[in-house]
């Protein structure tokens, strides 16, 4: 819209300006009917905007956000990948489409799939099994040029700085 009506965008800013502010995202996620849920879907129709975010070229869209790295959890009950792979993906083709349309281009993600199959027991070991997995390299490389703390959060609760996670989970390199 050339002159959208006043107020019709402010959500759209404050979560984009949430995405500028951030070091480091972080997406975790279920696979709701092999791909992402509706407020996930929501959320990135807010932060995907032309003349924002993103710029229409004849080459395709191009991105105005600065690169840092997102780290994306998929919870799944099912197996989408690998050789236990029993149903489509949609949302991994999906995601790095959208977020490498506005510039966020390093991107990693962290499956944890299978859930419905894990008893209650195994479900601490599933999950250093996915932090094991996770490549800081990117973090650390964006960090030498900041001076702030990456944080990861989950709702209110923070974590630890994302580099000091190496000292709290075993395995994690």
């Amino acid at each position: 819209m050339a002159a959208p009506p006043m107020g019709s965008l402010d959500l759209s800013e404050a979560l984009i300006r949430e995405v500028e502010a951030a070091d480091v995202i972080v997406i975790g996620t279920p696979m709701h009917n092999l791909t992402i849920p509706s407020v996930l879907k929501a959320w990135i129709d807010q932060i995907l905007r032309v003349g924002r975010t993103m710029k229409s070229t004849p080459s395709g869209k191009v991105g105005m956000l600065r690169d840092r790295p997102v780290y994306i959890g998929v919870a799944s009950g099912g197996f989408f990948t690998g050789e236990r792979a029993n149903q489509p993906d949609f949302l991994t083709p999906y995601l790095p489409l959208a977020l490498s349309s506005i510039g966020l281009k390093t991107q990693q993600f962290l499956p944890l799939q299978g859930t419905a199959f894990l008893d209650r027991s195994q479900a601490p070991l599933a999950r250093d099994k996915a932090l094991a997995a996770l490549d800081l390299t990117a973090a650390e490389h964006f960090r030498e040029f900041h001076d702030r703390p990456a944080m990861l959060t989950s709702g209110s609760r923070p974590y630890r700085d994302v580099l000091s996670l190496r000292q709290a989970s075993p395995g994690v390199s």
